[in-house]
């Protein structure tokens, strides 16, 4: 098996859904010899914020000379962002090489009367193989969906959870209110162990999460929302002193990055009190200064400045709206949007458009994609100036032409989208 085929074979799992529960991950894992159950973790959890408050750790933890695997999704450009070591992704040829072994482990499955696992379970088990070939010392494991029956909630112990800002999204599948939400993404609290939660989160959420640590006997730990100071925030980056942390400096963009950093810095914190993993101040200044997060309000052109963002539900628009305040100054937006078909796109819409002088209506490659078209008609109730283009070199094309080179473009949505911007964008602009 190639790469190629290793990713036609995942890819082509999609016909068996996306299953909520535990016994296929488990069952398959078992099949392997368990590898997930020889390694150590941090279990990240959240509807915004889990990507790059897990890249942060990750980073730190390289820093300090431990070798730090990172699961994340969905991925930007290359599918094998999403297994990661110390930065580093999985080479398309071991990816193929334990793709194969899997496939070859589904087989004996099916043939014993199992079931067929899900895209998603194939992906974890992937991955968990490369961890424990390549004797990570410390996995950062990001959910993918929820928390209690996420096939990453099959470890039975993590040094340390954390649960990023929760608020609304996957509604279909988590439930219609932030408790439900929360009680989901709180099942990855484990028995007797250590939670390190958002500072700012929602009452309701806080709750929830107080609750379930409070059942699994799991201390607790709220980042302090209170002692912290911006001494500097520029389309280079972000600069905080946070607690004895002083002039912190991370090249993420949006006041809301400064948040998420206080919660791995706590994190990691945790983790060198209650586990035998030792990490300086200067790790986490270090990891902090080197870290990279793709797609989350990076900066792609400076002459018109040019940003991406994956944001897609309504928290996410918010911190985006928020940062383009930030940084537009006197220019005009220009605005690209793709969204996915289950994301509540008519209110993330009716919040930002607004800002725009013009938008742009794209359609994602993805199956659950909402149509340009449709979503042009709702976004023209809330502008005058809407162009409707699939194309997305002619999309690029389209908004440069547009913009001065002192106007700002900003594509956000989904982040498929975003990874087709980034393919294109060196072409155009």
């Amino acid at each position: 098996m190639n790469y190629g085929e290793a990713l036609q074979y995942i890819h082509g799992t999609l016909k068996f859904g996306s299953k909520l529960g535990l016994d296929n991950i488990r069952t398959l894992l078992h099949y392997m010899d368990n590898p997930h159950q020889k390694l150590q973790y941090i279990h990240v959890a959240g509807t915004n914020g889990k990507g790059s408050t897990s890249a942060m750790m990750a980073s730190i933890l390289r820093e300090q000379g431990y070798r730090a695997g990172l699961f994340i999704s969905p991925y930007i450009e290359e599918f094998t962002e999403r297994i990661q070591i110390n930065r580093e992704k999985i080479s398309k040829q071991d990816l193929a090489r334990i793709t194969a072994n899997v496939k070859a482990t589904i087989e004996k499955m099916i043939a014993d009367g199992c079931n067929h696992p899900t895209e998603f379970e194939i992906v974890t088990a992937i991955a968990f193989r490369y961890f424990y070939e390549q004797q990570c010392d410390i996995v950062v494991l990001e959910v993918g969906l929820g928390g209690r029956f996420d096939a990453t909630n099959v470890i039975e112990s993590s040094l340390v959870s954390v649960i990023t800002s929760i608020s609304m999204d996957h509604t279909e599948y988590l439930g219609d209110t932030i408790d439900k939400i929360a009680y989901e993404k709180s099942g990855i609290i484990k028995p007797n162990s250590t939670v390190v939660v958002y500072p700012d989160q929602h009452p309701d959420a806080l709750e929830v999460i107080k609750q379930t640590a409070r059942e699994q006997h799991a201390q607790l730990i709220i980042s302090n929302n209170s002692n912290y100071t911006v001494v500097s925030d520029t389309i280079e980056g972000i600069r905080f002193h946070y607690k004895d942390y002083k002039d912190i400096e991370i090249p993420l963009l949006g006041l809301h990055q400064v948040k998420n950093a206080m919660t791995a810095i706590t994190a990691i914190e945790a983790l060198s009190e209650y586990s035998n993993m030792s990490i300086s101040s200067d790790s986490i200044k270090i990891g902090l200064k080197k870290v990279t997060w793709p797609g989350r309000l990076e900066v792609l052109g400076v002459q018109p400045l040019f940003i991406i963002d994956g944001a897609h539900n309504i928290a996410g628009i918010n911190a985006l709206k928020t940062a383009l305040e930030k940084y537009r100054d006197a220019r005009k937006i220009v605005f690209i949007i793709g969204m996915l078909r289950d994301k509540a796109y008519e209110t993330c819409v009716s919040e930002i458009a607004s800002m725009a002088d013009l938008i742009i209506t794209t359609t994602p490659q993805n199956p659950r994609a909402l149509p340009a078209k449709e979503l042009g008609s709702i976004v023209k109730q809330y502008s005058k100036n809407v162009r409707i283009e699939n194309n997305i070199q002619k999309v690029i094309q389209m908004a440069v032409e547009h913009a001065t080179t002192n106007d700002l473009i900003c594509c956000f949505g989904s982040l498929y989208l975003i990874g087709e911007i980034k393919n294109f964008f060196g072409e155009i602009y």
